[in-house]
């Protein structure tokens, strides 16, 4: 009887043992999975914090690729020039959501006292960021901060000043303008597809291209428009070798925009010396000055180095002319009312400053352009055998029997068509050509540097 009363106290002490063992077993469980859902939760707010950290970036990022400024911005200019770019360039698209302030040093996204960038209101994701200087004036920093209701975490990003890769400088002729070949004209190059290539941007006119008669473009034609229309009305307008319907395969539209330069005539103002009278009018001029209303008629002339021509002015070359050296227009880029012209009627022999004598200095190494024009008109009526360098204006034209040799491109600023009419045969070779021609600066933009990402502000 003792022995049964035994077994049974020591069967229910074993029993309230594992009860015991089970219970303290299911509180550790409970706390532990306890722990492991506030781990996860941790986990999951610290990976949205860093989403919400490279969905900024990913937004800030689409807005400073957008920033660009003259290639003779200063460097302790550049950060000044990009912050106003910046805010200038969000409050014209009405981008109210992104505040920005602007300081000496940085600039501040979304920080206190103003309200962080909202990305997810319900989920509490925001973002905030600051791009700064740093001790090389070429490279900024910029930490993006992402939250996630309390939970933060920052990237930081590394972006460097430098230039576009590309330039319309890459084609032959580039047109703010749509474009209108009429009548038998040849445009070709040394090189195909580097010498012969056309773009045109066109933003307001689905018409990009007019081809009329028996004119042809030896290289591709691209067009940034993606609406663009191409029209060639004859059997032998052709397009990159070929004629319709073989010739639509040679034209792409709605490529990407590439960077037209900033033309600074005021490069080139040092170097004149003297100034154009219209009393005593001469055969040869050396770096001359023609101010501003004179609207000289040019019979036969010879010009060495730099002609600098004032605003306003029409200036005609009726007769031959001779240049060894840079035609410049000091006129404005944003002037496309063609009140300012430049016309050659007459044959044009031209040569490049490098073959100018001693005496003219360091103006024999500015080597690469013929004509930098802005707010003016260029027109060509008169054969030339070779212009020694790159056309630019607003608002190009040839016509008659204009044509020959040019080496560098012709570059149309102005918005208005660019019109070749005639038998102007136009032969563009640009081997040996300097990358920028002269007076002709690269826009400074900003490069992300993909190497430099880390993550610099961990909180849970």
């Amino acid at each position: 009887m003792t022995s049964r009363k035994s077994q049974k106290a020591t069967a229910l002490l074993i029993s309230l043992i594992v009860l015991a063992v089970l219970s303290a077993w299911a509180v550790a469980i409970n706390s532990m999975s306890g722990a492991n859902l506030q781990l996860g939760e941790n986990l999951q707010k610290a990976n949205s914090a860093r989403g919400s950290a490279e969905s900024g970036f990913d937004i800030l990022r689409f807005w400073l690729d957008r920033i660009y400024m003259p290639g003779s911005t200063e460097p302790y200019d550049r950060f000044s020039s990009l912050a106003n770019f910046l805010a200038a360039d969000l409050a014209v698209n009405g981008i109210s959501n992104i505040p920005v302030e602007i300081y000496a040093d940085h600039v501040s996204i979304g920080c206190e006292p103003n309200p962080p960038v909202v990305l997810n209101s319900s989920a509490g994701e925001y973002f905030s960021a600051e791009l700064q200087t740093t001790g090389d004036v070429d490279i900024l920093q910029m930490d993006i901060t992402g939250s996630s209701g309390a939970v933060k975490r920052t990237i930081r990003v590394n972006y460097n000043f430098g230039t576009r890769a590309h330039t319309v400088f890459d084609y032959g002729v580039a047109t703010k303008g749509s474009l209108e070949l009429h009548g038998n004209i040849t445009m070709s190059g040394a090189n195909i597809e580097l010498d012969a290539g056309v773009y045109i941007e066109c933003p307001n006119d689905v018409n990009a291209l007019t081809i009329i008669g028996n004119s042809s473009i030896a290289g591709d034609v691209h067009i940034t428009n993606p609406d663009a229309t191409v029209d060639l009305q004859g059997g032998q307008a052709a397009i990159g070798g070929e004629t319709a319907p073989g010739a639509y395969e040679h034209v792409f539209t709605g490529i990407a925009q590439t960077e037209f330069p900033v033309p600074d005539p005021t490069y080139f103002e040092h170097y004149v010396q003297n100034t154009y009278d219209p009393n005593n009018v001469l055969t040869e001029y050396q770096n001359v000055r023609i101010p501003a209303g004179t609207n000289p008629t040019f019979s036969t002339v010879t010009l060495k180095g730099v002609v600098y021509i004032e605003t306003p002015n029409v200036v005609t070359f009726s007769g031959d002319t001779s240049i060894t050296g840079i035609i410049v227009g000091n006129g404005d880029l944003a002037d496309n009312s063609g009140t300012n012209q430049i016309i050659f009627l007459g044959t044009v022999d031209s040569n490049s400053v490098d073959q100018l004598g001693p005496e003219f200095g360091q103006l024999r190494d500015e080597t690469g352009t013929f004509l930098m024009a802005p707010g003016f008109t260029a027109s060509f009526g008169g054969n030339f055998e070779t212009l020694n360098g790159a056309i630019a204006a607003n608002g190009i034209q040839f016509f008659g029997d204009a044509g020959g040799t040019i080496e560098g491109s012709v570059l149309n600023y102005s918005n208005t068509p660019m019109v070749l009419d005639g038998n102007t045969d136009l032969y563009f070779n640009r081997s040996g050509t300097a990358e920028m021609p002269a007076g002709f600066g690269p826009e400074i933009i900003l490069y992300y540097v993909p190497d430099s990402y880390s993550e610099v502000v961990l909180n849970l």
